[in-house]
């Protein structure tokens, strides 16, 4: 990283719901990873989604680019692993 930061804050909102979600997300629900400490302040989210989302959410804190978000580097979508309700989260890296 060229500013020398140990680590990026992530902000995950869910940007597209179809069903019913068991944790009862709604669009625009905002939920943030901050901190080199790794304070999850995303008391709430699912944890299936969360789990499923945590390899993205690693490798983005430490400065990831996915060859896929090549219009914007910093903002990458996630599905809900719940087939039968799904959701989509954007995960944003936040830079100061």
């Amino acid at each position: 990283m060229s500013d020398n930061k140990m680590s990026y804050d992530i902000e995950i909102t869910v940007v597209s719901k179809k069903g019913t979600c068991g944790a009862g997300h709604e669009v625009g629900d905002i939920f943030l990873i901050s901190g080199e400490t790794a304070n999850f302040n995303c008391q709430g989210l699912c944890i299936s989604a969360l789990y499923s989302m945590m390899p993205k959410i690693i490798a983005m804190r430490y400065g990831a680019q996915f060859p896929w978000d090549k219009d914007n580097p910093d903002v990458t979508l996630h599905a809900c692993p719940d087939a039968l309700n799904p959701m989509v989260f954007q995960l944003r890296r936040i830079r100061d």
